[in-house]
């Protein structure tokens, strides 16, 4: 399982279910953390480890669910594996807006478990890459004149020069003009690679 700098953080009050889930994990030479409470959890959360979630949703004090909604609050998606002996619709829903990328019954399989903690890492891994590339992205889009944002987001919306120009009041070579400088700032070889920039900035206000 990759990549190998990743912890899983096992959440759980039953000291037997954590030590059970934290040997399966590491069996897969995954490296674990275990938390007896989300307040513990949350005592010694630092946001930039990357890794992901296995927490159970009844707790006592803060529950798995309300721990995922306080890191959300925070800008932090973290993926997670929510385990549960009553599982109900509500609280699956709120659990995989919060960032669950699974809701797992209890008794579940083993190889289901491990199955879900390596999606999650994968996604953590995805995420932190986005969120890297999105920012350099943002430090470039910060060097844009209002105009040139403008013309950026018609471009990135699909419209051509012309309809550029109309929507804008501008000759279409001065729309080139500051379509090329739009270019040139943004490190773009194309309207696609635009487009594509844009919804990784989007990615970014929107997630993990």
């Amino acid at each position: 399982m990759q990549p190998h700098d990743s912890t899983v953080f096992v959440v759980d009050d039953h000291g037997g279910i954590r030590k059970s889930l934290r040997f399966l994990i590491e069996s897969v030479g995954l490296h674990t953390e275990g938390y007896a409470s989300a307040e513990q959890f949350l005592g010694n959360y630092q946001p930039n480890r990357v890794g992901c979630l296995v927490l159970d949703v009844q707790m006592p004090g803060m529950t798995g669910l309300q721990l995922l909604e306080e890191l959300a609050e925070h800008g932090d998606f973290r993926p997670a594996v929510v385990i549960t002996g009553h599982p109900d619709v509500t609280t699956a829903v709120r659990a995989m807006k919060a960032g669950a990328v699974d809701f797992l019954p209890k008794p579940f399989d083993d190889e289901d478990l491990l199955e879900r903690v390596q999606q999650c890492i994968d996604l953590d891994s995805q995420w932190r890459r986005w969120r890297t590339e999105a920012i350099e992205v943002v430090t470039r889009m910060g060097a844009l004149t209002p105009r040139e944002r403008e013309v950026m987001d018609l471009v990135v919306a699909g419209h051509h020069t012309k309809e550029i120009a109309a929507s804008l009041e501008l000759s279409p070579c001065t729309v080139e003009y500051h379509r090329h400088n739009v270019m040139q700032k943004m490190e773009a070889r194309s309207s696609v690679d635009l487009t594509r920039m844009a919804s990784l900035c989007q990615k970014l206000r929107g997630t993990p």
